[in-house]
């Protein structure tokens, strides 16, 4: 392929993935939004809608380990294109349904149907990146999320009052298609040497080796304080912004933009200092580990001064720089399994890791909103929070130690045989 060509046509791919999970974010963030109208439409109590947040992560952390296997297997094309396609017929049916069991259908059809995308962004980084230069594209995308989830609260409150919840969720499900239709005919699988010849596919033995790695369990761990912190904040910051500093529905959607536009500052410097630091001769996974672990530190610091704002102004600024470190910390987590799985291996791991950070993640929706029913406070839950957080950062500092090498699972093959 031209030296030319190739340049443009990785930006077009990486410009979609952008697209993508913009889309991907506002269609999570928008039962956040219409939280208060939807409780009221349905009569719905607060733990009821925890529920339904949480139904989404759960199936979406489950559906993982399925995704990044089928990622391996078959490839990006195809599996992101469905996988778009599918999430987005989800969000369109949200806005035709009118029960809590509907609902939750729907949820598990948006989880389910986002689950491969993460993974498989991250994956087409990989491949059309090398070390030096990945840092800055696996912050463009994993910025784009937090774009959405900043784009979500002006954009879809608007529309909300203009055309109500219904034809909201409608909306953003038909944008998911159009990018669904637009990703498989433009995307190729990279031209690079290691995919110009046969690569053995992801198998049961390849599973048992992964599942015995310590550094892959210290991830697993690590980037569950990750999501368990932005997941709170995606799920409850506009009903935290109208319960505990009795803003209005118009000015949450606006405030509450700030820190989720902080957070992709975040993940944008992380991407820019992750690089910085590999071409000054820096080790790719200790120089990531390191920008983790203080991320996730500095976050759980901010998560737990939320508590003590006493303006809607100081925490929505607290919110911002919990948001910042810790997608600043979660965006080198992407970029640490790019440097620590097996090259052929790095949609499941990636997946896997995924996996395992929202069976957590999904329980801070549900808890989150069982606290707010009984205490009618959000203290207790953020100090929960700030402890989940500082726990992960913990772990990957005492399990992550070493890359999982292609030649350790050879040999632990040839042992095994």
């Amino acid at each position: 392929m031209p030296v030319q060509r190739f340049y443009a046509l990785r930006s077009t791919i990486l410009g979609l993935l952008v697209l993508g999970g913009i889309v991907n974010f506002l269609d999570r963030s928008a039962l956040s939004i219409a939280n208060t109208t939807i409780r009221g439409d349905l009569h719905l109590s607060a733990t009821a809608v925890g529920a339904l947040l949480s139904i989404l992560s759960l199936p979406y952390g489950l559906a993982q380990v399925p995704a990044g296997w089928l990622l391996d297997r078959f490839g990006p094309r195809l599996i992101l294109s469905a996988g778009m396609m599918l999430w987005s017929a989800a969000q369109v049916a949200t806005g035709m349904v009118s029960s809590f069991v509907w609902l939750a259908m729907t949820r598990i059809g948006l989880g389910v149907g986002e689950a491969p995308f993460l993974p498989g962004g991250f994956k087409v980084v990989h491949d059309w990146y090398e070390v030096p230069e990945r840092g800055l594209p696996t912050g463009i995308l994993n910025a784009s999320t937090t774009l959405g989830q900043a784009f979500a609260p002006p954009l879809l409150t608007l529309l909300l009052l203009r055309y109500g919840w219904r034809s909201m969720f409608i909306a953003i499900g038909l944008l998911g298609v159009v990018i669904a239709l637009a990703w498989y005919p433009v995307y190729r699988e990279a031209p690079k040497p290691e995919n110009d010849k046969a690569v053995v596919k992801a198998s049961a033995r390849d599973w048992r080796w992964l599942l015995k790695q310590r550094t892959l369990w210290g991830m697993m761990l690590g980037f569950s304080g990750v999501n368990y912190t932005a997941w709170l904040y995606l799920a409850w910051l506009p009903g935290y912004l109208e319960a505990a500093h009795h803003l209005s529905l118009a000015k949450t959607g606006w405030m509450a933009a700030i820190p989720f536009l902080m957070g992709s500052a975040g993940m944008l410097i992380s991407g820019w200092v992750a690089d910085a630091l590999v071409r000054r001769g820096a080790d790719p996974l200790r120089s990531r580990k390191l920008l983790v672990v203080s991320g996730m530190v500095c976050s759980a610091a901010c998560t737990f001064a939320v508590t003590r704002a006493a303006s809607s102004g100081s925490a929505v600024a607290i919110i911002g720089m919990a948001l910042f470190f810790i997608h600043f910390a979660g965006t080198s987590a992407w970029g640490l399994v790019q440097v620590a799985a097996p090259a052929r291996l790095v949609g499941t791991v990636g997946a896997t890791q995924n996996f395992s950070s929202f069976l957590f993640a999904s329980i801070a929706p549900l808890l989150t909103g069982w606290i707010l029913d009984r205490t009618h406070s959000f203290q207790i839950a953020l100090v929960v929070c700030a402890c989940v957080t500082f726990l992960g950062a913990l772990a990957y500092l005492g399990l992550v130690r070493r890359p999982m090498a292609e030649d350790q699972l050879i040999s632990s093959m040839r042992i095994s045989s």
